[in-house]
């Protein structure tokens, strides 16, 4: 049974309630008056279909729940605001979570549209709340050791972290996120667990974007339980974040696999060398010591274990000197090497240059756009909901119009006329 006007004004009014939004706010991202909204909200105005939709992408929801009777009062939104009320209203980090949510949500319906089944079936690893950094550090690395082992990694490099989450029936996305967001990890029944990482801020490179999908992966294995969480920068030294650290640290640099590349280098060994072979008549003990400092780690050496495993040089550093391969002072002297710009000189040397950035940014969006082309292409969607998912992902929708011609996917639209009445 259709939902009356006043049924979907309170609807309305309580969803910019819950998102803690100004009747002013809704209104400028409507491009209307102020009190259009508040005639809306009193259910003395009706609402087109193309507003109703604008404003369930305001307030993180899915239009369908806006007209269908088992309203739910408390969604992602409304939980993550309550949980975060530091962030509400017009900041970038409230923009950034209704962006986040409306993506998720959108992605979850393209992929139901199109038959695609992404259950999650991650294990949950149980641990007694660390209380010490100590403890974090080991909850996390024994956590990605045994990840790594249920997955069947070995102690190989990870190729694509976001298809591999993917697999895993984890959705993933890059978003424009505040500078101190590193990424997030949602839970919720309408989207599922949804991934986002941080693809535009300074200092968020593709190595970074790498790190942080497996730090978010990370809680979403030991602290599904808190169903939203925003690593950001002002509390990476909570004692979840630091296990979240580790847990990605150890999860793209296992530790038999980093002594593995470092021996075959022929680095990490010890200064003294004996063995013993026995002749079936007595053992003979063999000893030998090698050169003074060949053994020390070198930042050529860093360089190459950096670009094997997928990571920063940075990253790499610290996880030598974290399994013990080297010392306080070695791990300074090649910090001062990489500040000096010593890393980066050696690998354009090497020819270790990295992917285009540009391209490795928008590996989400080609994705996401490909769902929503071939939801059009069923007759799933209209175009008028393509022109909007190409808007969440800054994509421009004339060039997107013009392949639709090339490709002939324009030649009739499907569903609901956009601008009918709600």
């Amino acid at each position: 049974m259709p939902i009356s006007r006043e049924e979907l004004a309170r609807r309305l009014r309580q969803a910019r309630k819950a998102c803690y939004l100004k009747q002013e706010d809704v209104a400028r991202h409507l491009g209307v008056s102020r009190s259009t909204i508040a005639q809306i909200e009193a259910g003395r105005r009706s609402v087109s279909s193309l507003e109703l939709d604008m404003l369930a992408d305001i307030y993180g929801r899915d239009i369908r729940e806006f007209l269908v009777e088992g309203y739910g009062e408390n969604d992602a939104l409304t939980v993550l605001f309550r949980k975060h009320p530091e962030v509400v209203g017009e900041t970038p980090m409230a923009t950034a979570l209704r962006k986040a949510v409306a993506l998720g949500r959108e992605l979850t319906s393209l992929e139901r549209l199109l038959g695609i089944e992404r259950d999650a079936a991650l294990p949950t690893y149980t641990f007694k709340p660390p209380r010490t950094w100590w403890q974090a550090f080991q909850q996390g690395e024994r956590t990605a050791e045994e990840e790594r082992r249920r997955l069947g990694l070995g102690n190989s490099p990870l190729q694509n972290v976001a298809e591999l989450l993917e697999l895993q029936g984890v959705r993933t996305a890059q978003l424009e996120l505040p500078q101190d967001v590193s990424g997030m990890m949602l839970l919720n029944e309408t989207i599922g667990i949804f991934i986002a990482v941080n693809n535009l801020a300074p200092g968020h490179s593709r190595l970074r974007r790498r790190f942080s999908y497996v730090h978010e992966y990370g809680h979403a294995l030991l602290d599904r339980a808190r169903r939203d969480i925003v690593s950001r920068e002002t509390e990476g030294k909570s004692l979840p974040e630091v296990r979240a650290d580790a847990f990605a640290a150890a999860f793209l640099m296992p530790a038999a696999g980093v002594r593995e590349f470092v021996e075959r280098h022929g680095k990490g060994r010890p200064s003294r060398l004996q063995a013993e072979i026995y002749d079936e008549a007595e053992p003979h003990r063999i000893r030998t010591r090698t050169e003074p400092g060949t053994q020390i780690l070198q930042m050529h050496d860093v360089v190459l274990l950096a670009h094997h495993f997928g990571t920063s040089r940075l990253a790499s550093l610290y996880r030598l000197r974290n399994l013990g391969l080297l010392t306080q002072p070695e791990l300074e002297n090649l910090l001062e090497q990489e500040q000096m710009g010593l890393g980066k000189t050696l690998q354009n040397l090497l020819g270790l240059s990295e992917p285009d950035p540009e391209s490795t940014r928008n590996e989400f969006r080609h994705r996401f756009l490909a769902l929503g082309l071939e939801a059009h292409r069923r007759g799933e969607i209209t175009k008028g909901k393509l022109r909007e998912l190409a808007a969440l992902v800054y994509v421009d929708f004339e060039d997107l119009e013009k392949t639709l011609q090339r490709s002939g996917l324009d030649a009739d639209d499907h569903g609901l006329d956009e601008s009918q009445d709600a």
